[in-house]
């Protein structure tokens, strides 16, 4: 199978909660060659992204050439080619690369290097850091980094446990057969300061279920993001991921302290940048008519009151009064444009059939700045 090289690119496209998307005012674009530095840190649901290959022990059959998807070779590279295009049109909006791009719904390593390598985005040189994870479908989390611009340090799968305060509905011996995606957490050098990234898939919303366990989720990665903050005073954090809940559910918006507002984020809490513009209207996703942001980036407080001169947060789009710190990346060519679906993204598979699209979800990013 031939390997393929991925690069990553930012876009300036918002969806807004019903209709077309509608494009993001472009003023404060990160540019190349400004005296500020700036990186572009982004995540992206690459739905279903498997090969044609069986991997031992999981349940990977419906993506074989013979299973129910009949997943050729033919769709394979299509698909890889699609992802590949999505990231470079960011570069191209953007005239930058993302520095970091977090990414979800992966099979395995092969699959990550076959898109890096992708002649679209070959030139990012894209480094990989992945660990296979216990899900039983076989997806998995990995990240994606520059390493002219991202030392990394350290990284490590963070498994899903239950020691928990928090009421679940399974019983402990439904939890002790559960299986879902580890979280990552990957610690380097940004710009030469210290930052760590978290990366997450929690678990599905499916028959309306799982909000304790998405809870959980959200409450890992607040306990491993103090860990660290304790460890390392300043050290600047980003989660990111499909969480398969809004900005505003508890997950987010209580177990990650996820606040709207920079003034009220304090110490141990987290800014959430995407939690206003869902408020807006805008949308990364969606399910049966309704517009949802489950593709979130959260900061730690160091990345929102960092002192002048040291990477923070930045503004990305101003409309009227209000400043948004998140973009929703929404092409055209990455969205339905006639049928039932219309103006929703622009999937791989559609009732069934494969009809060539990208990706059930729209990436998502913020840019940090020393300005």
């Amino acid at each position: 199978m031939k390997r393929i090289v991925y690069t990553i690119a930012l876009a300036l496209i918002l969806l807004p909660s019903c209709g077309t998307p509608k494009k993001a005012d472009t003023t404060q674009q990160p540019q190349g060659g400004q005296a500020s530095k700036s990186y572009v840190i982004g995540f992206y649901n690459l739905e279903n992204l498997f090969d044609t290959y069986h991997d031992e022990g999981k349940n990977d059959y419906e993506y074989l050439p013979d299973g129910a998807n009949q997943w050729t070779d033919v769709k394979y590279e299509k698909k890889l080619k699609n992802m590949a295009s999505v990231i470079r049109a960011m570069k191209d909006d953007n005239k930058v690369y993302h520095s970091i791009l977090g990414v979800s719904e992966i099979e395995n390593r092969h699959v990550l290097e076959d898109l890096v390598m992708q002649p679209e985005i070959a030139d990012a040189n894209y480094q990989i850091v992945h660990y296979d994870g216990p899900d039983r479908r076989g997806v998995d989390v990995a990240l994606f980094y520059r390493p002219d611009q991202f030392t990394l340090l350290e990284s490590r799968p963070i498994p899903y446990t239950f020691d928990s305060d928090i009421k679940f509905e399974m019983t402990p011996e439904e939890q002790a057969d559960f299986r879902t995606r580890d979280i990552l957490m990957v610690r380097g050098l940004l710009g030469g300061e210290m930052f760590a990234f978290f990366v997450a898939h929690l678990p599905s919303r499916l028959g309306n279920k799982g909000n304790d366990l998405r809870s959980r989720g959200g409450e890992i990665m607040y306990q491993e993001s103090m860990k660290l903050m304790k460890e390392f005073p300043g050290i600047k954090i980003v989660a990111m991921g499909d969480m398969n809940d809004n900005p505003s559910d508890d997950s987010m918006a209580v177990y990650m302290r996820g606040k709207e507002y920079m003034k009220d984020v304090g110490p141990e809490d987290f800014f959430s940048p995407f939690l206003s513009m869902l408020h807006a209207g805008y949308g990364s996703l969606a399910y049966r008519g309704e517009w949802n942001i489950y593709d979130i980036l959260v900061v730690n407080s160091n990345l929102v009151n960092a002192p002048k001169g040291s990477l923070k947060i930045a503004p990305l789009i101003k409309k009227s009064k209000t400043e948004f710190y998140g973009r929703i990346f929404a092409k055209p060519f990455m969205t339905q444009q006639d049928g039932q679906y219309a103006g929703t993204p622009f999937r791989t598979f559609s009732g069934g059939q494969f009809v060539g699209g990208y990706s059930d979800h729209y990436p998502t990013y913020i840019v940090v700045r020393n300005d």
